[in-house]
């Protein structure tokens, strides 16, 4: 089987790319290589340099490759971007969507099932204490980047009733792993990772106010993130949203700690004042993943693995 991975040279989608390859699919990777890195794909992998902004280029490399399956993980990922930059951020979550759907949708295209990388954390807004957001929870976000993202959703199911296309939504918490971008949804990771290995001070934004221990965050490793996609590819997740997450509430302060921890760092915690779009509490009730999956990674032994890869670059 065929799948097109697209974003597939970014974080999240290279590591999807890895999997799929190991489990037989033919891949093709489009990206447009702005955030993603060639050096995350193995040479042998097929790329196509596309923005989905292009129509007329999205057609041609969908036509090209003519897969059967798509994993959409190219996006506009920052929630402070899309709050400075929210027309730039429809372009590429909603409009650079619309063609991929489009080329995948048209006449003669061999697509049957299309799987989108989705955000939970946005997607939900605010979660109150003693609340996890489950797939029915009310949809909410707070910035433009969230609300991108379930707009795409909403028009995924226009496409999958009047066109026929199969899909799968994979609503994320915060991804974290190796080879993680500081300048993603979730980058706080891998920016506390490069501060404690450079000895210096890490930034906690504030959940209201700067000292208060900064938002609470489901963070999920990026080889749980994998194994949805896989399942959802294999035509084996039948319900057509699933939350991808942890189910495990932890602050800014208690992450930039197990990571100073890990690295045997000095680094000390600079307290900041709160970001405009970010919500204060964000957590995934994951019993559907758990029921068919497994248990997601615990934090401690994805963040070992994660400061493993760091000291190794």
């Amino acid at each position: 089987m065929r799948v097109l991975v697209t974003g597939g040279a970014g974080f999240i989608g290279s590591h999807v790319v890895e999997g799929a390859l190991t489990a037989g699919f033919e891949v093709a990777v489009l990206d447009n290589f702005a955030t993603g890195k060639r050096e995350n794909l193995p040479s042998s992998v097929r790329t196509f340099e596309v923005d989905l902004r292009d129509r007329q280029a999205t057609f041609r490399a969908v036509a090209d490759f003519a897969p059967e399956l798509v994993s959409h993980h190219a996006a506009q990922t920052s929630v402070p971007v899309s709050m400075k930059d929210p027309h730039f951020d429809a372009q590429v979550n909603v409009m650079g969507g619309l063609n991929l759907l489009d080329a995948c949708t048209a006449a003669g295209s061999r697509t049957r099932h299309f799987v989108f990388a989705s955000t939970g954390g946005a997607s939900y807004g605010e979660v109150p204490e003693g609340e996890r957001a489950s797939e029915r929870y009310p949809l909410e976000p707070k910035s433009p980047y969230g609300i991108n993202k379930l707009t795409f959703e909403r028009l995924l199911a226009v496409y999958r009733a009047e066109r026929g296309l199969s899909t799968n939504v994979l609503r994320y918490s915060n991804v974290y792993g190796p080879r993680q971008d500081r300048r993603g949804e979730a980058g706080v990771v891998a920016l506390f990772f490069e501060a404690a290995l450079a000895e210096k001070s890490l930034t906690v934004f504030a959940k209201r106010t700067p000292g208060d221990g900064g938002g609470i965050r489901d963070y999920v490793f990026v080889a749980d993130v994998v194994r949805a996609n896989l399942h959802a590819l294999d035509g084996r997740l039948t319900q057509p949203v699933l939350n991808v997450g942890s189910g495990r509430a932890t602050s800014t302060l208690d992450l930039a700690g197990r990571i100073v921890e890990l690295c045997g760092s000095r680094s000390r915690m600079q307290h900041a004042e709160a970001r405009p779009g970010d919500v204060e509490r964000s957590l995934l009730d994951v019993s559907s993943f758990e029921q068919l999956l497994g248990a997601p990674t615990p934090l401690e032994a994805g963040l070992a693995q994660t400061a493993r890869w760091y000291r190794e670059r």
